[in-house]
């Protein structure tokens, strides 16, 4: 699957790009589902002195094993499989807790998991400029409602429900990278009752 094109937003809306292989002490790549095309794409020309300083961590979602078999025989440093990001979250904090100056972060697959994983970086002191990225797979967001500050995962329509409170909301381009999440309103706010018909806008 090949990196998505987003269309030109506001200036909120995250920004992508390829990843390709830095100068650095150690790596660390996190990727879920097809962003597992990219971290192959970075190590298959990798020399093995590159490959001994590579931690990779991939949460396989619906690409289930697919990717799997390719990611094993490559012989990185250390290859973590994941459930879920939330299961794989402690030990994505104490990698970014046990590392020091020249980390190299790869970050590649759905928006969900670049922002999430992004934000821990940040947590402990690395600037979001200095990690790389690229989408790959899935377009659906995570959003947060503004009105109940609850997280509905993997949206792909406009309007969707919120999961939390139940209200209809619209889903705007403006994204925050604190929380990880796009930002949702009430749709119907000025017309109680007046909901357009909701369409599939991400995949």
């Amino acid at each position: 699957m090949p990196k998505t094109v987003f269309e030109p937003s506001i200036k909120s809306r995250p920004v992508y790009g390829e990843l390709s292989r830095e100068v650095g002490k150690t790596h660390l790549m996190i990727a879920d589902a097809e962003g597992a095309e990219a971290i192959l794409g970075v190590l298959s020309d990798a020399p093995p002195e590159f490959l001994a300083i590579t931690h990779i961590m991939y949460i396989p979602k619906r690409s289930e094993e697919k990717y799997l078999a390719n990611l094993q025989s490559i012989g990185v440093a250390q290859l973590y499989i994941g459930p879920s990001y939330e299961a794989s979250l402690q030990r994505l904090r104490h990698t970014l807790e046990e590392e020091h100056m020249g980390l190299q972060i790869y970050l590649a697959g759905t928006e969900g998991l670049i922002g999430q994983a992004m934000r821990e970086a940040i947590l402990v002191g690395i600037p979001h400029s200095a990690i790389q990225t690229e989408h790959r797979g899935s377009t659906a967001r995570r959003m947060q409602c503004v009105h109940c500050k609850g997280i509905t995962e993997d949206v792909t329509t406009d309007p969707f429900i919120c999961s939390h409170c139940g209200l209809s909301l619209f889903v705007r381009d403006h994204y925050s990278r604190r929380l990880a999440a796009y930002q949702a309103v009430r749709i119907d706010a000025e017309y109680p009752g007046n909901i357009p018909e909701s369409v599939e806008r991400f995949k």
